[in-house]
């Protein structure tokens, strides 16, 4: 107990001297973190790729011969208020002896890679383990005892292979016992949830007593975030354990969405190497987008809502695009490079936590 107290004021000092550093430190009812634009900065990107050792290759688009860097150079910057630079050693003092969870589909995973490897080359001399087992992954610092976990569950409530086929159950969540080894959870869910053809991992849905072959994908995901919020509500001690929710991540598959004064050239996020400039994105809100802060608020107050929706729609440049998982044959707008766009989003979440505790 004694060493934990210390580890936490070791932490606190830290933050307080790196807050004097990089600018006031976020305050949530002052500042709007979520508001703001991307900023060209020499110092970016906070690693670099080579150095860690574990990344998934559909990530690392530089390795995949991405030609051009100007989208590792940008830094998010809120309108209002200066956010502190992401300090791994911080981070690992802070939450010692605590298991973070990520809780989604392979956005989540982007995001879980790119924590781990922020983290690793803070600290570059200390020792980690890896340990896939099904679908759950578990990257450890056993001298700071901290895991960072990925549960992966696209829909987050249920996909049962029956006679009938393979059922998406929109009212059922049996994975959440994995959930309560967690300290910190950040779930998402949106990717998955308008394929069609061989790419629908589900063949019918379920909505309590009804079967249906289809339905308004909107009006099924909607009905899955309360499914997830009713679980919240019964399982969870906001005393005990933090609940997050990171927004939806928007794709760049319409070039018609940024107003692309070339169109018929560019179709999608392929050949983009610079965001949308300033603080508004010219397709306006994500349709999933008010669904998420619809059952998020009621959920009473039990979950943060990471809102990076609108700042992740103005980097149409940050996908791997041709230079992916698929390679040139293949146009990925919907995944990230990394360093990039989800480094951005864990600053965030490092901000936010560190706040509340």
């Amino acid at each position: 107990m004694a060493a934990f107290a210390a580890a936490t004021v070791v932490a606190v000092v830290l933050f307080l001297l790196e807050g004097a550093v990089y600018g006031e430190l976020y305050d949530k009812n002052k500042c709007n973190i979520f508001q703001g634009k991307w900023v060209y900065d020499p110092s970016y990107p906070l690693y670099n790729a080579r150095n860690c050792p574990f990344i998934e290759q559909e990530f690392d688009c530089q390795k995949n011969g991405r030609p051009d860097k100007l989208y590792l150079k940008y830094r998010w910057k809120p309108t209002s208020c200066k956010l502190p630079r992401f300090k791994g050693r911080v981070f690992l003092e802070r939450f010692r002896g605590k298991r973070i969870m990520f809780v989604g589909d392979s956005i989540s995973l982007n995001q879980w890679q790119s924590l781990t490897c922020m983290l690793h080359l803070a600290v570059p001399k200390a020792k980690y383990t890896l340990v896939r087992k099904g679908d759950l992954s578990t990257f450890t610092f056993p001298a700071y005892n901290v895991s960072v976990m990925l549960s992966r569950n696209a829909f987050l409530v249920d996909i049962v292979g029956e006679k009938v086929g393979r059922v998406l159950k929109l009212n059922s969540i049996q994975s959440g016992y994995i959930w309560k080894r967690a300290d910190i959870l950040v779930f998402d869910t949106w990717h998955w949830w308008l394929h069609t053809g061989r790419k629908q991992p589900w063949d019918i849905i379920q909505d309590a007593n009804h079967t249906y072959k289809d339905m308004n994908r909107l009006v099924a995901y909607e009905k899955a975030l309360n499914t997830w919020a009713n679980w919240v509500n019964s399982n969870v001690d906001a005393s005990k354990r933090k609940v997050l929710f990171r927004g939806v991540s928007p794709d760049h598959m319409n070039s018609s969405d940024w107003r692309d004064p070339k169109p018929n050239i560019a179709k999608n996020c392929r050949g983009e190497t610079q965001p949308v400039l300033g603080h508004n994105y010219p397709g306006g809100p994500h349709p999933a987008e008010a669904i998420v802060e619809k059952v998020v608020r009621s959920i009473w107050n039990k979950v943060y809502l990471l809102k990076i929706t609108t700042l992740s729609q103005l980097r149409k440049d940050g996908h791997p695009s041709a230079y992916g998982f698929g390679g040139p044959r293949a146009t990925d707008c919907s995944h990230w490079c990394l360093p990039g766009v989800p480094d951005t989003w864990n600053q965030l979440l490092y901000a936010v936590l560190l706040i509340q505790n």
